[in-house]
């Protein structure tokens, strides 16, 4: 009887010791385990194929909106709206000119039908962020309110939401003030051929030009066919939504027109 106790014992012992084993084992893997960057691959029509190296220990809530962004479709059919040769190609307006940003339903099921901004990662806002502006990488683009009141720099650095745009070469006077959040891996010469499409001036609201208008404008904008991103498994949820500045309504309370 004392015999087969014993062994019982022995049996439950090797059982912990396996248990053990077992966990201490996990607890390994996912200490040693290696979590790869999300890369995104972008189409564009009779251009070619760009992939993008995202980096979400940089710019944590700039990933998290791009990709539920692009993998809910949002930029596809989007264009190349802005391109400046020697410095950026800039796209994601839904509205093709400069002027639009993303919708809280753009991120989810059910989501209020209201366009949304995003908190800008950057030094400057208080952010650590070292990804420089060189060649090939990825930003946000952001509104610039400071040339109406110096007063308005939190409402320029928090405007970010769907408009981004790549670099076709360095620029250091952009480090840490705008969101960089990834970089070309693959594809920079499809960048350089979108760099390289006939621009003309900008037009303003009333469809005319003025003498200073920057040259910016595609005449034959560069078309996203998709963007998807490749996570890994890994859930980069959904980015924390700030109210968009109301420019006008601020404009309005400067004299006196509150209830205008």
């Amino acid at each position: 009887m004392k015999k087969v106790k014993n062994i019982i014992w022995i049996i439950a012992l090797i059982l912990v010791i396996v248990l053990i084993g077992v966990i201490a084992y996990g607890y390994y893997q996912k200490a040693t385990m290696e979590v790869k960057n999300p890369i995104a691959t972008m189409e564009v029509e009779n251009f070619g194929t760009v992939k993008i190296e995202l980096y979400p220990n940089l710019a944590p809530e700039t990933v998290a909106n791009f990709v539920a962004l692009a993998n809910r479709g949002v930029y596809n059919g989007l264009t190349f709206h802005r391109i400046v040769k020697d410095f950026m190609i800039q796209g994601g307006d839904p509205n093709g000119d400069g002027s639009g940003s993303a919708k809280i339903s753009d991120l989810k099921d059910g989501g209020e039908e209201t366009e949304y901004t995003i908190k800008g990662e950057f030094f400057a806002n208080g952010v650590e962020n070292n990804l420089k502006f060189e060649e090939g990488v990825i930003a946000m683009a952001r509104s610039d309110y400071t040339s109406y009141s110096p007063s308005l720099t939190e409402e320029s650095y928090n405007s970010g939401s769907s408009q981004f745009f790549i670099m076709t070469k360095e620029s250091s006077s952009l480090n840490g003030y705008y969101t960089s959040f990834g970089k070309v891996i693959e594809g920079l010469d499809v960048v350089h051929k979108i760099e390289n499409v006939e621009v003309k001036a900008a037009e303003s609201e009333d469809g005319t030009t003025s003498e200073n208008a920057e040259i910016s404008t595609p005449v034959n904008p560069p078309k996203i066919t998709s963007i998807s991103v490749e996570t890994y498994g890994v859930d980069y949820g959904l980015p924390e939504t700030l109210t968009p500045f109301d420019y006008m309504s601020w404009m309005y309370s400067q004299y006196g027109l509150d209830n205008y």
